[in-house]
Order: C-alpha cells, then sequence, then structure tokens
C-alpha cells in the first residue's frame, strides 16, 4: 500500500461536490435494466472516472446478464458487498443464466448465506443451481419456471439480502405479471435501506404493497421519465464536515432523498451544529460545537465512522449503539474506529453493543491511520485531520474509489495539501 501525507494547515472555504449515490445508482441500474431504460442516460453523463467502483462492477455484472444464454460467464465483483448480493439475485432470476461470480478474500468472509438460502428455498425446486466454492466461485444457473412467488429472508444481520430480493421480486413481476413477495423474518436491520430500494421501485413505476415484515410488488406502469440521480449522502457527510470547518459549501444535497445517510443533518444538531440549504441543492453547515453525539447503527451504520470522526473534536462524549453491524463490513470498522480515536489521542469503551467515544483532552501534533483498504475508515480519517488541523499520514489512501474517486481532489480544492 502506498501512504499519503495530508496536511491540513492552510484551508480556504470552497464549493464542493459529490459523486452520484452509488447506493441510489446500483437500485436504478437495475431497474433501469428490467423496463428498457437502459443504459441510464444520468451515469452516461457523469464522467466514468468520477463513478465510484462499486457502480462500475454492478453495471458489468447486468451487462453479463443482458447477452444471449447459452455460455457460461464470469463475472468478478472485487469488494462490492452490495453489487455482489444484487447481482446474484438478478443472475438467480434471468432464465438461461449460468454465471461464476468471483470477488476479494474479504468479500468472500462476509455473510451471504441468508440470501443464498432464501434463494434456494424459493428456486431451487424449480432448477435453480447455487453452489459456493471455499468461497469462490459462487456458481449460478437460473431455473427456466418458477414456484410459489414469495422469498423469506431473514433481516438481522443485513437489509441489503431483503432489498436484493425485492429486486428480484421486480424482474418476476415482469417476466410473470403475477405478484412477487418477500417476506422478512425477524427485525430488520438497516430498514432505511429498504426503504431506499421501495423509493427507487416506484419511482420506476412499480406499486410496492407493504406490511409489517412483508413487502408485494404488485404492479407496474411505466414512468414518464428516468428518475433523477441524487448526490451521494455517505459522501456528502465527509465534505458537509468538510464545509463546516473550511466555511464552504457542498452540492447535489437534496434533502428530499431517502438515503439514510441524510440522518447526519439531523444527529449533528444535538452537537450544535445546523445545515442551512441554499439554492439547487447547496448546502452549507453552520453552529458551534458545545455536545457530543448520539447515533444507532440501526438507522445509519455507514455514517457511524464519519460520525466518529466528528466525535473526536466535541467537547463532550459521543455514544453510538447498535454497533456489532460495523464488524461485517469491507474491514472491521467498529475496531477501525476505535484504533482511529486511539491514533487521534481520544479514548472510547465498549460495552455489549454502545461504543461510548472519549475525544482527547489536547490534539496529537499529528497522528497516523492505516485505511485497511477500506474506503470509509480512509475519508474519516482525512477529515477528522481537517476537522482538527493535525497533519495526518494514511496509509492505502486509494481505496477512495470504491466510492468516492474524487475525494482527494475535492480535498485539494479546500487548500489542504496532498504529499507521497
Amino acid at each position: 500500500m502506498s501512504q499519503l501525507h495530508v496536511d491540513p494547515s492552510q484551508l480556504t472555504p470552497a464549493a464542493l461536490t459529490p459523486p452520484i449515490s452509488k447506493s441510489d445508482a446500483q437500485r436504478a441500474l437495475v431497474l433501469a435494466h428490467l423496463t428498457g431504460a437502459w443504459p441510464l442516460p444520468v451515469l452516461q453523463q457523469e464522467p466514468s472516472h468520477y463513478l465510484p467502483a462499486d457502480v462500475h462492477v454492478l453495471t458489468r455484472g447486468i451487462e453479463t446478464l443482458r447477452q444471449p444464454p447459452g455460455t457460461v460467464r464470469d463475472v468478478d465483483c472485487a469488494d462490492g458487498g452490495a453489487p455482489f448480493r444484487i447481482f446474484v439475485t438478478q443472475a438467480a432470476v434471468t432464465p438461461g443464466t449460468h454465471v461464476r461470480v468471483t470477488g476479494t478474500p474479504r468479500l468472500g468472509e462476509r455473510p451471504h448465506g441468508p440470501l443464498f438460502e432464501s434463494l434456494r428455498e424459493a428456486l431451487g425446486p424449480s432448477g435453480l443451481v447455487l453452489t459456493e466454492g471455499r468461497p469462490w466461485p459462487v456458481e449460478i444457473k437460473a431455473p427456466d419456471r418458477t414456484g410459489e412467488p414469495v422469498f423469506r429472508v431473514p433481516g438481522a444481520q443485513s437489509s441489503q439480502y431483503a432489498s436484493s430480493l425485492l429486486l428480484g421480486c421486480a424482474a418476476l413481476y415482469l417476466r410473470e405479471r403475477r405478484p412477487w413477495r418477500v417476506e422478512i423474518i425477524g427485525p430488520l436491520t438497516s430498514a432505511g435501506y429498504l426503504e431506499l430500494t421501495v423509493s427507487w421501485l416506484r419511482r420506476f413505476g412499480f406499486t410496492v404493497q407493504e406490511q409489517e415484515g412483508r413487502f408485494e410488488v404488485t404492479d407496474y406502469r411505466a414512468p414518464e421519465r428516468t428518475p433523477a440521480m441524487p448526490g451521494d449522502w455517505s459522501s456528502l457527510g465527509y465534505l458537509l464536515l468538510i464545509a463546516w470547518k473550511t466555511g464552504g459549501s457542498v452540492e447535489r444535497a437534496d434533502l428530499s432523498s431517502a438515503h439514510p445517510d441524510q440522518a447526519l443533518v439531523r444527529l449533528v444538531e444535538r452537537a450544535g451544529l445546523k445545515a442551512v440549504a441554499g439554492p439547487d441543492n447547496t448546502l452549507r453547515m453552520t453552529g458551534t460545537a458545545r455536545d457530543g453525539l448520539v447515533a444507532s447503527g440501526t438507522e445509519c451504520p455507514d455514517l457511524l465512522p464519519t460520525l466518529a470522526a466528528l466525535a473526536c473534536v466535541l467537547p463532550r462524549p459521543s455514544t453510538l449503539t447498535d454497533v456489532g453491524v460495523l464488524r461485517l463490513k469491507e474491514s472491521d470498522r467498529l475496531d477501525g474506529i476505535r484504533t482511529l480515536v486511539s491514533a487521534f489521542g481520544g479514548t472510547t469503551h465498549l460495552e455489549g453493543e454502545t461504543l461510548t467515544i472519549h475525544p482527547p483532552t489536547s490534539h496529537p501534533p499529528r497522528f497516523s491511520m492505516n485505511s485497511r483498504d477500506d474506503h470509509r475508515l480512509a475519508m474519516v480519517a482525512a477529515t477528522l485531520s481537517v476537522l482538527s488541523g493535525v497533519p495526518l499520514s494514511l496509509t492505502g489512501p486509494e481505496c477512495v474509489e470504491k466510492s468516492f474517486p474524487g475525494f482527494w481532489r475535492q480535498l485539494e480544492r479546500t487548500g489542504v495539501r496532498l504529499t507521497s
């Protein structure tokens, strides 16, 4: 891994621009493929080098499904958990598909079993073949027919399983013209991401009926136009905090977005900060830090590392609850957060699923962090450097390509000096 030195000693205001939301784009990609809106116009208009790597991964997977059947095709999902899970279901519900899916060792370690079992239960009796290597490849042969129109899946581990299956229901509805549903067993973690999936289904013209733990696709009517693509609220989290420190602003901040990480705008108010909307989806952050934060991994797991960086410069301790889900991301982000806080001179206390962050009484002269090849840990460490004014030595900065390829260029716009 390479090393990057971040020097935030000469900051200046700037208008910062996030990439399009990879969470939104992945859902829109599938729906554009299913409804005849392929290729998605907004993704053609966005510079290719500025698209998140996960969007490229899923695009390649969908293009494989659009090719004539009859040959075995290889699909590399790299380390994309959401693209992998979404693609697996789409492959399983596309007749004639025969694919071998591979990915990184870390992706192979992440939990996918509940999704696989749900697909086997629903489609296996109809002829689905889904076999796993150790961990690669995952081989999928789709059936030509289906049985009972329902997927049943546990919700406690990840909402991505239910989102993937609900997108599969859309595909099956269009193919069979009968309702298909997802039944969620037990509590659902990160429910906001499933709500985002439902929102995109409706924007593309699908009718989704909701009951307690049950989501059913019952109709489809083509919309008048292809829905617009918002900026990425996960990326906006870093940029908004950086803009607060530098006196700048951010663009593409759609406050009507259904993305769970928009919760940042509400959660920082407890600490004394306030988001102020401007024209054309611009946003500024104002206020003076006066308290700690409280946030839950059940609501917005990907936002917790960003909030942990802010917690390090707040005057009082912060509390993150339901943090166990962080262990199952691209890296063990719970351990990553604790390592970052420690490197900055703060302390953490973990009791069950609750992490308390105590900021340092004084900032260190500099600090170091290894990204662990996790895009969020890299950007969170850089955000903390800017918020505190403390230089950072970061190992593995290139991993930001996964979700925010232009992050380092945006940082340089604020006057941050980057050297290798």
